[in-house]
């Protein structure tokens, strides 16, 4: 773990947690690479019981905003994570990622908003695509229109299909908030800079 980091696990709060490929290479640069990451976290997060509330697969790294999961722990989660996509794109874990994660914890609806933008805005400001909903890998589309994709993500549209199949959570009672509909995709001047241990674009 970085230092001056404290990972803070079993407190029920969200968190923003980013790993590297190995030597920053762009592992996951291929559409190939992008789909076995997704249905790898999905399957992680039915058998972990894990609420994934965004995120994004960049060329060479992951953002992911997730709650603990419901059984066993975050650290093991994302290690079967990483392990799971490197077996099926061919590689061992150790070739494929580097050893260590970031993970930032949420206390606020604010931050949450600000984890959201930050990452769905990353391909734009590496000038992958001129518009977030352009990048196949994340889940803007989903909060842009409600869209289900391989991942099931936590917010207000997957709420309103619970409610209208009858299907209530405890998380349904605290969902995502929205992000403001006139301007889906701005980032503030602050989330291009790094804390210690974060991974620059």
């Amino acid at each position: 773990m970085p230092w001056g980091l404290k990972r803070f696990q079993q407190t029920r709060n969200l968190h923003f947690v980013t790993f590297s490929c190995y030597h920053r290479a762009p592992l996951l640069g291929t559409p190939e690479a992008g789909r076995v990451f997704e249905q790898t976290l999905e399957k992680v997060r039915q058998w972990y019981g894990l609420n994934v509330t965004g995120y994004v697969v960049m060329p060479e790294h992951v953002h992911l905003l997730i709650s603990e999961p419901e059984r066993g722990n975050l650290a093991i989660a994302i290690q079967m994570l990483k392990q799971i996509t490197a077996h099926q794109l061919k590689a061992t874990a150790d070739a494929f990622w580097l050893a260590r994660y970031y993970d930032f914890n949420i206390w606020s609806e604010s931050k949450v908003v600000e984890k959201l933008r930050y990452m769905h805005r990353n391909p734009v400001i590496r000038e992958l695509v001129k518009l977030p909903a352009d990048w196949e890998w994340s889940s803007f589309r989903h909060y842009l229109s409600g869209i289900e994709g391989v991942i099931e993500i936590e917010s207000q549209w997957t709420a309103r299909r619970r409610e209208r199949l009858g299907e209530v959570t405890p998380h349904d009672a605290n969902p995502v908030p929205a992000i403001p509909q006139g301007n889906p995709h701005p980032v503030s001047p602050k989330s291009r800079e790094t804390r210690m241990g974060h991974p620059r674009r």
